[in-house]
């Protein structure tokens, strides 16, 4: 029964997430002038509907996600509120809409957490024993600016670079020690899950409302930053096509993540409940960020791709036919709807196994 809830809740909330970026296309087709033909809630069979001037607003069955039809947006329609009428700009402007409103909920969810918990400074806090970082020449209390050359604001940056050093390559860190730049490198040891530095980090500071500020547009930096590094190792081979996960991978993390939530109250219901709030904001700061930067990829049916035709348009003023986008959409959708039905019988082969 709790593993039911537990994936009820986790679809809302990836549907939630969904559901904002929507509501972005929406607003700004509003803002726009752009008739919104229908503006859903969930997929699947309509549950509740209602009619609001031009707009039929509706409920859908499977709450995952929703979807924004706009006039003139798959066809020509000689309207001045038709989408294939507007100007480019106001186009482009409705296109990223989505994923920027997906990194607008991440930063202001980021505000609620680190206002909450604090962020975690990359501060070294103490050592394992034979730690190759220690023996360098690092020293409890010395703060990391730089992983080999990369500047870092968490101790969470530290530790993806460090898990994506496959190879055991050599380590530069620059530290911060009582206020002077010390550099040292050394060689990681090598362990059963991979290669490691032998550091512990990352406790929580709470600061004042400006520090809040600014380490929450640094939270959202460090979500964006690990989704393109991710993008980056799949791309090249260095993460293997397995590590891909889809909405019943994402759904199950999410049962995960509560359960672990509940186990460390150890107990106590108002430390759970409290636990498993924290816990699902920093999955969805996790999950709208990666929503808004893998949108923004410049492939056909995604938001990147269809700005990149637009810019195209706007820089040879030659408008492509928005049948012949809506093809080259269409192709693009299908694709990605067939990565997505790969993933997630591999999202339940790994739940199954």
């Amino acid at each position: 029964m709790s593993t039911i809830i537990n994936v009820i809740i986790g679809l809302l909330v990836f549907g939630a997430i969904v559901f904002f970026h929507e509501l972005g296309h929406f607003l700004f087709a509003k803002l726009n002038g752009i008739y919104v033909n229908e503006f859903a809630v969930g997929m699947g069979p309509t549950l509740f509907s209602f009619r609001k001037k031009e707009t039929k607003y509706s409920i859908r069955a499977i709450p995952m996600g929703g979807f924004c039809a706009m006039l003139g947006e798959e066809e020509d329609v000689a309207d001045e509120h038709s989408f294939s009428t507007k100007s480019v700009w106001a186009r482009i402007s409705v296109v990223i809409a989505g994923p920027v409103f997906n990194f607008i909920l991440a930063f202001v969810l980021a505000i609620v957490l680190i206002g909450l918990c604090g962020f975690d400074k990359p501060t070294i806090t103490k050592f394992s024993d034979g730690s190759p970082a220690q023996e360098a020449g690092l020293q409890e209390g010395d703060v990391i600016t730089r992983y080999n050359g990369h500047r870092v604001y968490n101790y969470r940056e530290v530790l993806v670079y460090s898990q994506f050093n496959k190879t055991g390559k050599k380590v530069t860190l620059q530290v911060d020690r009582d206020g002077k730049d010390v550099t040292v490198q050394f060689q990681p040891r090598k362990t059963d899950t991979g290669y490691v530095m032998g550091i512990y980090g990352g406790s929580r500071v709470k600061g004042g409302i400006v520090d809040t500020v600014k380490y929450s547009a640094l939270e959202l930096r460090y979500q964006v930053k690990t989704t393109m590094l991710s993008l980056e190792y799949l791309i090249s081979g260095k993460l293997g096509f397995q590590n891909l996960s889809g909405p019943v991978g994402i759904v199950s993390m999410m049962n995960d993540t509560i359960n672990q939530a509940k186990e460390s109250a150890q107990g106590d219901t108002s430390i759970a409940i409290f636990n498993v709030v924290l816990n699902m904001i920093n999955f969805c700061i996790l999950l709208s960020a990666n929503l808004g930067v893998m949108n923004l990829l410049p492939l056909p049916a995604l938001d990147g791709g269809r700005t990149l035709l637009l810019l195209i348009e706007g820089i040879f003023r030659k408008k492509l036919p928005t049948d012949k986008e809506a093809l080259v959409n269409g192709i693009g959708l299908a694709l990605l709807m067939g990565l997505m039905v790969i993933v997630m019988f591999q999202d339940i082969f790994k739940i199954l196994g």
